[in-house]
């Protein structure tokens, strides 16, 4: 799951973007298109398709959530940056 999510698919370097920013302090949708400079739509896209893969979790209510990422993805995050790192690598060569 994590190969496709953040390597092998369109959206994945979007998606490896939100997870590490998420990472480095819990935001919400707004917050995150701000610092990413990318359209809300955009990012709550993918913060959907993170959430139905458990790769994140949210606090507060509907409106203005904020996202952290999983205890599940934290465990693997190794893994993560790994495929990140690899897919990086790719798309520069």
């Amino acid at each position: 799951m994590l190969w496709w999510l953040f390597g092998s698919s369109v959206g994945a370097p979007v998606r490896g973007k939100v997870l590490r920013a998420i990472r480095e302090e819990p935001r919400n949708a707004q917050q995150l298109a701000e610092l990413l400079a990318l359209d809300y739509t955009t990012v709550r896209h993918h913060l959907r398709v993170l959430l139905k893969n458990q790769v994140v979790v949210t606090s507060g209510p509907r409106y203005g959530q904020v996202y952290f990422p999983s205890p599940a993805m934290e465990s693997h995050w190794d893994d993560l940056e790994r495929i990140l790192d690899k897919f990086q690598k790719k798309g520069e060569g």
